[in-house]
């Protein structure tokens, strides 16, 4: 995980006595250890009857590309009453040019298309994109228009979808990357839990938490 201090931790796999051996024991995530509880509930969307589940992340974030199979094969088998969005983060002003590339590429079309290809161009092909110039060029070699782009880039929306992505990353407490809110209620981690895989798990856990919570 990628943190604010830039300390790193495993996305390791299962070891003699992990969390991840504890859970497959059947022993639930701990509150406080495992995830925590928010002192105050964070914004969801979806709407009723859904459970808000947030990725947090940055694209320059090497323990972010590496979450990514892992996350789209766990996406794959969402359950249906699940809204899920990735937020990009912003902890240092150098952060912003690509949170502002998502939001531009989402507001264009092209984030399907395209997401994959950011993390491609920063950790294979060991581009940077760290300034409002290199993410509209980078866009305009992958065919949009970059006077267009540009526009997106500094328009009402995109500027005001990345403040509320650095509020809510504030709300959740992020302090590191990838990360997990669940529900406006409950965050966690790779850190917390031992590794994504189990932060997944934890996640799980707290998804039927959140759906029985909403129907008592």
């Amino acid at each position: 995980m990628l943190r604010r201090q830039f300390n790193q931790s495993a996305l390791g796999g299962l070891v003699l006595g992990s969390p991840l051996l504890a859970l497959a024991q059947g022993k639930p995530p701990a509150d406080g250890a495992d995830y925590i509880s928010l002192d105050q509930p964070a914004p969801t969307e979806g709407g009723p009857g859904k459970v808000d589940v947030v990725e947090f992340f940055w694209y320059s974030c090497p323990h972010c590309n590496a979450f990514e199979p892992q996350l789209e094969a766990w996406l794959a088998k969402l359950p249906k009453n699940v809204h899920f969005r990735r937020v990009p983060v912003m902890f240092r002003p150098n952060f912003e040019p690509q949170q502002r590339l998502f939001y531009v590429l989402e507001a264009m079309g092209k984030l399907p298309d395209l997401h994959k290809k950011v993390f491609h161009a920063i950790h294979v092909e060991k581009q940077t994109l760290d300034t409002a110039d290199l993410v509209a060029n980078w866009a305009a070699k992958q065919g949009i228009d970059k006077a267009k782009f540009v526009e997106q880039y500094g328009s009402f929306p995109v500027v005001t979808k990345a403040r509320r992505a650095t509020q809510l990353q504030e709300q959740y407490k992020v302090d590191g990357v990838p990360s997990l809110g669940i529900a406006g209620r409950y965050f966690t981690s790779g850190s917390m839990a031992g590794n994504m895989q189990r932060a997944l798990q934890v996640t799980d856990y707290l998804i039927a938490k959140a759906a029985k919570g909403s129907k008592a």
